[in-house]
C-alpha cells in the first residue's frame, strides 16, 4: 500500500505546485498567501508518504483529498484534478491493501514450504 500510496501523494505534490502558479494570476490573492497554502499542502503530500502505514495517515490522506477539491473553489480546474486524484487515492488504498494481503499470503505459504516437516 505504502508505494501506491505514496506515488499519488508525489503526484499531488506537482498539481499542487501547478495549482499555486495558476492561483497567482488571481489580483484578489496575494503571493505570500497562495505560496504559503500551497506549501503547507505540498509539504502535507511530501510527509504523508512517511506516515501512511501507522494509524490515522490513510485518514489524513482523505483529508488532503477533500482539500484538493475545496482548492476549486480558487482554481476551478481543482475540481476535477482534486476528484481525479481522490479516485487515484481510493485506488490506492483499496488495490494496495489487496496487494500486501496477497503478500502476506505468499510469505506465510513460502515459510511453510521451507519449514522442516
Amino acid at each position: 500500500m505504502r508505494t501506491l500510496c505514496s506515488s499519488t501523494l508525489i503526484g499531488e505534490f506537482f498539481v499542487i505546485g501547478f495549482a499555486g502558479l495558476v492561483a497567482m494570476k488571481d489580483p484578489d490573492l496575494s503571493t505570500g498567501t497562495v505560496w504559503t497554502v500551497c506549501g503547507i499542502a505540498m509539504a502535507v503530500s511530501v510527509l504523508l508518504c512517511g506516515v501512511i502505514t501507522r494509524p490515522g495517515g490513510v485518514q489524513l490522506g482523505w483529508a488532503l483529498q477533500i482539500a484538493l477539491i475545496a482548492a476549486g473553489f480558487v482554481v476551478p480546474s481543482m475540481f476535477f484534478l482534486g476528484a481525479v486524484f481522490a479516485a487515484l487515492w481510493w485506488a490506492s488504498v483499496h488495490y494496495g491493501r489487496k496487494i500486501d494481503e496477497a503478500k502476506a499470503r505468499f510469505a506465510a505459504a513460502e515459510g511453510n514450504e521451507s519449514s522442516p516437516a
